[in-house]
C-alpha cells in the first residue's frame, strides 16, 4: 500500500515521463522512416530512372512466382527472374506514360480474343468459340460468387493490360520499320555479286608474341581509347578448399564386409528359448521379402525384369544365371549389392512394331480421320500383304501409313510384358514366334503387327547397403577442416595456398562472381558465400569456413572488382592480344611496303592463294577465315587491280581481283525488301527494350535484401 501511495503522489511526474518517452518514440520514427507508415529508408529493391520498385511489392511478386514455379526454381533464380520482369515493366511503363498509351475495356476484350485466354472454357459459347458476352458474364459471376477466382482474374487482367500496352507500343515502333526497294536490291546484290581474287597473307602468328613489348601504360591507353569494351560489373574472386563428406576406404570396406556376412546363416542366442537360434542368411532364406525389409536398404521388387531394365553393371551376368544363383557383392553406384535370381519366364517380354489403321469414331482416333471401318479394314489388309513381300521394310511402311503415335519411329513399340497391350494385340505377340507378321483388330483400329524379338524376364532379389561416411569419418573431416581454418587464420593471407598444399588439399579458384549469383563451381548453390564476399565488412584476404552440401568449405576472398572501367591487370587478357595485333600489323606493313605480291610471298615464306565466288554477305576467304574488310576492299577494286597492304583479322593481306560476276537483274526487288522489313520488325521488341535499358539509370539493390 505504501508503494501505491507513493505512485499516486508522483502521478504528474509519471505522466511527464511517459509523454516524453512517447514523443521520443515518434521523433525516432520520423528520423528512421520515409513516412508514418514505418517504411524504412532504402526499402526499395531497385530504382529505375528515379522511380522506386518497393521491396514489399517485389516480395509479393516473388511469392507469387514461387507458387507458380514450385521447388524446381531456387529462391535466387526467382528473385532474379522477378527483378528482370519488374525492371522491364517499369522502363516500358515510363514510355507508356510519356506517350499517353493506355487501353480501354474493348481493347482488353480484343486482346483476350487473340490470346491463349480465349481457350478458357468459361469464356466460350456452346460451339467452343470465344464470346464477348459470355466472357463478361463469367467475370461478373466470379466477382459475385467466387472471390478467390475473381482475385486471381484481377492479377491476370493486370498482366493482360500490360501485355496489351506493350503490343500497342511495339506495333507503333514496327509501323516505322520499313525497307526500300533500293535496300532490297542492295541485299540481293550483296548475296549474289561475286568476286574471284588472288591473295597473299602474312599471318600475325609469323611474329612471336614475345617480341612485342607492351607496358602497363600501353594497356591503360588502349582501355581509354576503347572504354565501351572494358566496362565491368562489381565482382569478386575467391579461392577455397572443400572438405567433402564422403565415405573413406575403411567405410567402403566395412559395408562390403557387412553385406557379405549376411549371405550365409548365422547363430544368435535367444533369451526366450535359452538356446542358440540359426538365422537364415540371404542365400537360404525362405522369407525373402521379410529378410530384405530387415537387412536391406531396398525392398524386394517382385516385378520381372528384362535385360534392359536391370542395372547395366550386372545385366549380362544376371541374365546368364540360373534360378537360385547368387552374384555379389558388387558395387553399383553408392551401394554394395548381392543379387539372387528368384524366377525366370522364357520369352517374357516382346519387342513389336505395328501399323495402326483406324476409323472415324474408334477409341482415341484422330478427329481428322474420316474413313469408315470397312475402308480401314481394306487398307489394313492391303498393307498386310505389302508387309509380307520380300524386301519391303516394315518400318518404312509404318512411317508412311500408320495412324499411331509410333509412326515416326517406324511403328516401333519397344519391349513390353504380358498384360500391357490390348488383349488381341497381346495374344498375337506372345502367341507367335519372332518374325511373324499378322493382322488383329482392337478398339483402337486394325493393327498390322510384326513380332521383332523376344527375351526372357527374371525376378531378382537384391540385398543392398548404401556406402555412407561413418561417424568417425565425419568427425575426422570436421577436425581436418577446423585445423586448416585455424592454420590459415593464423598465417599471412597469401600463405593460404601453401598451407593447403602442405596438407595435400586442392585449392579451387572461382573468379568474377557477380553480386546476385548463387551457384559456385564445385560447391553448387551457396548464396551465403556470395553474400559474405560482397559484405562491406569483408576485406581481401579474409577467410571463413562455411557448412556446405556434404561437408565444409574454407573460403578466402582474393580480389574485389569495382563497377566501371577495368584496371590494366584485369583488362590485359583482352587488351594484350589486340595491342600485339596492331603492332604486328604495323611491322608487317612497314617491312613489305612497296613490294609486289610475288615478292611479299617470297620474302615472308608464304604462297599466293586464290579464292573464288566470294560475296559481301559471306565474307569468308578459304584458309584465312572471316575477313570482311579484305572482301569489302576486293569489291572496291577493278578487275586485274591490286590493292595496298590491308590489315585483316588474321594477318596482313595484299589482294588482286581476277574476275567479277555481277548478279543478274530481277524485275522486282520487293520480295527482298519485304524480307528485310520482316527481319527488322522481328527484332523490334528485343532491340527497343535493350536500347531503353542501356540508356536507363538503374540502381540495383537486390543484394541488400537477398
Amino acid at each position: 500500500m505504501a508503494i501505491l501511495e507513493n505512485i499516486r503522489k508522483r502521478t504528474t511526474v509519471l505522466i511527464l515521463i511517459i509523454g516524453l518517452a512517447l514523443f521520443a518514440f515518434v521523433i525516432s520514427g520520423v528520423f528512421s522512416s520515409d513516412n508514418f507508415s514505418g517504411t524504412k529508408v532504402g526499402s526499395t529493391v531497385a530504382e529505375v530512372n528515379g522511380e522506386n520498385i518497393p521491396i514489399d511489392e517485389f516480395r509479393a511478386q516473388v511469392e507469387t512466382a514461387s507458387r507458380r514455379y514450385g521447388p524446381t526454381v531456387s529462391s535466387t533464380q526467382l528473385v532474379n527472374m522477378v527483378y528482370d520482369q519488374e525492371v522491364r515493366k517499369t522502363i516500358l511503363n515510363q514510355q507508356f506514360e510519356d506517350l499517353g498509351i493506355d487501353v480501354e475495356s474493348d481493347q482488353i476484350v480484343e486482346f483476350v480474343r487473340t490470346s491463349g485466354y480465349a481457350q478458357i472454357p468459361d469464356f466460350q459459347d456452346e460451339n467452343g468459340i470465344f464470346n464477348e458476352e459470355v466472357f463478361r458474364s463469367a467475370i461478373a459471376d466470379w466477382k459475385a460468387n467466387d472471390p478467390l477466382r475473381y482475385d486471381a482474374w484481377l492479377q491476370d487482367e493486370a498482366s493482360i493490360i500490360q501485355a496489351a500496352k506493350e503490343r500497342m507500343y511495339f506495333n507503333l515502333v514496327k509501323g516505322g520499320v520499313t525497307a526500300t526497294l533500293t535496300e532490297g536490291k542492295l541485299d540481293y546484290d550483296m548475296s549474289n555479286d561475286k568476286v574471284d581474287l588472288q591473295y597473299v597473307r602474312i599471318p600475325f602468328t609469323s611474329i612471336p608474341d614475345s617480341t612485342i613489348n607492351v607496358s602497363k601504360s600501353d594497356i591503360q591507353a588502349y582501355i581509354n581509347d576503347h572504354k565501351t569494351k572494358f566496362q565491368q560489373e562489381k565482382a569478386r574472386d575467391i579461392r577455397f578448399v572443400y572438405f567433402e563428406e564422403k565415405p573413406s576406404a575403411e567405410d567402403d570396406n566395412n559395408v562390403k564386409e557387412g553385406i557379405t556376412a549376411l549371405l550365409d546363416d548365422s547363430v544368435e542366442y535367444s533369451e526366450a528359448k535359452d538356446a542358440n537360434d540359426t538365422i537364415a542368411g540371404f542365400r537360404n532364406t525362405t522369407a525373402m521379402a521379410a529378410f530384405l525389409d530387415r537387412y536391406s536398404d531396398t525392398k524386394f521388387d517382385t516385378i520381372y525384369k528384362a535385360k534392359n531394365d536391370l542395372p547395366t553393371v550386372v545385366a549380362d551376368t544376371l541374365m546368364a544365371m540360373n534360378v537360385g544363383d547368387i552374384y555379389g557383392p558388387y558395387k553399383d553406384g553408392d551401394f554394395y549389392k548381392i543379387s539372387k535370381v528368384m524366377d525366370r519366364k522364357a520369352n517374357g517380354t516382346v519387342k513389336a512394331s505395328h501399323i495402326l489403321i483406324t476409323w472415324e469414331g474408334a477409341e482415341r482416333a484422330n478427329p481428322s480421320i474420316t474413313r469408315t471401318k470397312e475402308e480401314a479394314e481394306t487398307e489394313a489388309k492391303r498393307l498386310l500383304a505389302e508387309a509380307k513381300k520380300e524386301g519391303v521394310l516394315f518400318s518404312t511402311l509404318a512411317r508412311d501409313n500408320s495412324d499411331g503415335p509410333s509412326a515416326p519411329r517406324g511403328g516401333d513399340l519397344g519391349y513390353f510384358q504380358e498384360g500391357v497391350m490390348a488383349d488381341e494385340f497381346n495374344d498375337f505377340c506372345f502367341g507367335n514366334p519372332t518374325g511373324t507378321i499378322g493382322l488383329v483388330e482392337t478398339q483402337f483400329g486394325y493393327h498390322v503387327i510384326k513380332v521383332d524379338d523376344k527375351q526372357d524376364v527374371i525376378q531378382v532379389a537384391t540385398l543392398a547397403r548404401e556406402i555412407e561416411p561413418s561417424e568417425e569419418t565425419i568427425n575426422t573431416l570436421f577436425t581436418d577442416a577446423t585445423k586448416f581454418e585455424m592454420a590459415v587464420l593464423d598465417a599471412e593471407p597469401e600463405n593460404f595456398g601453401d598451407i593447403a598444399r602442405e596438407s595435400s588439399y586442392t585449392v579451387r579458384p572461382v573468379n568474377k562472381i557477380k553480386e546476385m549469383e548463387e551457384n559456385l563451381p564445385g560447391l553448387g548453390s551457396q548464396r551465403s558465400i556470395v553474400q559474405w564476399v560482397f559484405n562491406e565488412d569483408t576485406s581481401v584476404g579474409d577467410i571463413r569456413r562455411f557448412n556446405v552440401n556434404n561437408g565444409y568449405a574454407v573460403v578466402q576472398l582474393t580480389k574485389k572488382y569495382k563497377k566501371g572501367l577495368m584496371a590494366p591487370e584485369d583488362a590485359s587478357a583482352t587488351a594484350l592480344p589486340a595491342i600485339r595485333k596492331e603492332r604486328k600489323a604495323q611491322q608487317i606493313i612497314s617491312a613489305n611496303q612497296g613490294k609486289a605480291m610475288e615478292a611479299i610471298a617470297s620474302d615472308n615464306n608464304v604462297s599466293v592463294s586464290t579464292a573464288s565466288a566470294v560475296t559481301l554477305s559471306s565474307p569468308t576467304i578459304p584458309g584465312a577465315g572471316r575477313e570482311p574488310l579484305v572482301v569489302g576492299s576486293a569489291f572496291a577494286l577493278d578487275v586485274n587491280q591490286t590493292s595496298k597492304l590491308i590489315e585483316g583479322n588474321s594477318g596482313v593481306f595484299m589482294i588482286k581481283v581476277t574476275n567479277k560476276t555481277e548478279a543478274a537483274d530481277v524485275e522486282n526487288y520487293s520480295t527482298y525488301a519485304q524480307n528485310l522489313q520482316s527481319s527488322a520488325a522481328a527484332r523490334v521488341n528485343g532491340s527497343v527494350y535493350n536500347a531503353l535499358k542501356d540508356k536507363a539509370e538503374i540502381e540495383d539493390k537486390r543484394a541488400t535484401f537477398y
